[in-house]
């Protein structure tokens, strides 16, 4: 079963690097409020890639930045099947100060 899994990471590998990289640049600084629309965008690029992987996706408001929802539809995956929350940011921090 490994052996078919590494074949499909090294299969799919380019495209995930494109896709990583098209996110990763957009400037969504969100310590800087002349990013403000680059943190809104990164947060729809990632609701529409994670929908073209078949995710449930909604943005979530608050004060500032949208959190981003996403959860596997329940059919598919067995109702009974182990929960996994992933945890990260979209947003990143300005490069200064620079030494």
């Amino acid at each position: 079963m490994l052996d078919t899994v590494m074949v499909w990471i090294e299969k799919n590998r380019k495209r995930w690097l494109g896709d990583a990289k098209n996110w990763l640049s957009i400037a969504s600084v969100s310590a800087q409020p002349e990013h403000e629309a680059d943190v809104q965008a990164a947060a729809e690029w990632a609701k529409d890639y994670l929908r073209t992987i078949g995710m449930a996706v909604e943005l979530i408001a608050t004060k500032r930045h949208p959190c981003v929802l996403a959860t596997t539809p329940d059919s598919l995956c067995a109702a009974d099947a182990p929960h996994v929350l992933l945890y990260g940011h979209y947003d990143v921090q300005p490069p200064e100060p620079l030494e």
